[in-house]
C-alpha cells in the first residue's frame, strides 16, 4: 500500500528508477518507488552494459552479481556482409571490467530488484500515477483510485512517455519527424558468427546489430523503413539474407519474442524543475546505436542518488552535469546511425 509520505517518491521501476532507490537506500535514505505495471516486463530492448557503467555500478554493489549473469564480450566487429571492416578490442581497456556485457534488460532489473531488497526496499504495483500538485514543501503525487502520496522529491524514471515529465511542464524537444523504425527479436539461429562478440552488419537499407545473450538466444535490432506491426520470424530471416553473412548465411530456427518501435531524438528542456527531477528515458531518448541508451539512463540514476541524499544544493548540480552528457549521446548515437546506412 502506497505511504501517505515519503521524503522520495520513484515514478518507474525500469532499470533507472530501481537504480536511483538502491543508490538512495546504500546512502541510508529510503525511498518509495511506485510502477504503473502489475509484473515487471520479461522482454527488454537494451541488452549491453558498458564497462564505464559496470565500474558506476560497482560503488552500488550490483557489478559483481551483473557480470556472474551476462556474457562478456571481449571484442566488437563491423562488417559488409563476409568482410570485416573494423574491429574494436574491449579487452585493452583500462577497467576493472574490460569488456562489454551482454545481458537482457529483464535480467539486469532483476539483480537491482534484488540489491534494492537485500537493503529493505521493495517495489509498489501497480500505482498509475494520474496527477501533479508542485509547492513550496514538495510535491503531492496522485494515483489512479483516489491514492495519492506527498513527497519532498518526485523523480521520474517512467520512461519516454513520462507522467512525471508532463505534469510537470517539462518540455521534450526534438525533430518533429515521426522517427527512426526499428525491428528487434530475441531468435535462435544457426550461425557461424563468433558468440562472444556483438556484429554490426553495415548496409545501405539500415544497419542490423548480432548480439549473443547468455542464454544462448541472438538479439537482432535493424532499422527498416517499415515496421510489420506484428514481426515474425521471417521477417527477421529476411533481413539477415539481406545484410548477414552471404557465404556461410544464417538461419533463423525459432523467435522467443519480437518487437518494433520507432526512436526520436530528444531531450528534456531542464532535468529538474523544483522538487521534480528526471532520469534515463523520461530526460533523453535517441537511437540505439552504440548501445547508450541504458547505460546513460544507469550512470544518470547513480549520479542522481548521490545528489538527493547530498542535499538540495547538490541538485542542481546533477541537472547541470548530465544534460550535456545526454547531448554528447544523441548527437554521437545520431551520426553512428548515419555512418552505418551510408553508402560505400
Amino acid at each position: 500500500m502506497l505511504p501517505e509520505r515519503t521524503d522520495v517518491l520513484v515514478v518507474g521501476a525500469g532499470p533507472t528508477g530501481l537504480a536511483v532507490a538502491v543508490t538512495l537506500a546504500g546512502h541510508g535514505v529510503a525511498a518509495t518507488v511506485v510502477d504503473r505495471l502489475a509484473e515487471p516486463p520479461v522482454t527488454s530492448r537494451a541488452a549491453v552494459v558498458h564497462a564505464g557503467t559496470l565500474e558506476v555500478l560497482d560503488r552500488i554493489a550490483v557489478a559483481a552479481p551483473l557480470a556472474a549473469r551476462g556474457l562478456r564480450s571481449a571484442r566488437f566487429s563491423v562488417r559488409d556482409r563476409d568482410r570485416v571492416l573494423l574491429t574494436v578490442p574491449f579487452d585493452r581497456l583500462p577497467s576493472r571490467y574490460p569488456y562489454a556485457l551482454l545481458i537482457s534488460q529483464a535480467e539486469t532489473e532483476a539483480v537491482l530488484t534484488d540489491r534494492l531488497a537485500a537493503l529493505g526496499g521493495r517495489v509498489l504495483r501497480p500505482y498509475e500515477m494520474t496527477g501533479l500538485d508542485l509547492d513550496g514543501d514538495g510535491a503531492l503525487a496522485r494515483f489512479d483510485g483516489g491514492r495519492a502520496v506527498r513527497a519532498r522529491w518526485i523523480v521520474g524514471a517512467d520512461g519516454m512517455h513520462s507522467r512525471v515529465r508532463e505534469l510537470a511542464g517539462i518540455g521534450f524537444g526534438g525533430p518533429a519527424d515521426p522517427g527512426e523504425s526499428f525491428l528487434l527479436a530475441d531468435v535462435r539461429v544457426d550461425s557461424a558468427l563468433p558468440r562472444d562478440q556483438v556484429s554490426l552488419f553495415l548496409s545501405r537499407r539500415g544497419p542490423l546489430v548480432w548480439a549473443p545473450l547468455p542464454d544462448g538466444t541472438v538479439r537482432l535490432v535493424a532499422a527498416v523503413a517499415d515496421a510489420p506491426r506484428d514481426p515474425q520470424a521471417h521477417h527477421f530471416q529476411a533481413l539477415l539474407d539481406e545484410r548477414g553473412p552471404a557465404r556461410r548465411p544464417d538461419r533463423v530456427t525459432g523467435m522467443d519474442w519480437s518487437s518494433r518501435f520507432r526512436i526520436h531524438h530528444r531531450i528534456a528542456s531542464t532535468y529538474r524543475a523544483g522538487p521534480v527531477l528526471l532520469a534515463g528515458d523520461a530526460a533523453h531518448v535517441h537511437s540505439p546505436a552504440g548501445g547508450q541508451g541504458m547505460n546513460l539512463g544507469l550512470r544518470d540514476a547513480v549520479a542522481l542518488g548521490d545528489a538527493l541524499a547530498a542535499g538540495p544544493r547538490a541538485l542542481d548540480g546533477y541537472a547541470a552535469d548530465r544534460r550535456p552528457r545526454a547531448e554528447e549521446v544523441l548527437g554521437f548515437a545520431a551520426t553512428l546511425t548515419r555512418l552505418a546506412a551510408a553508402p560505400p
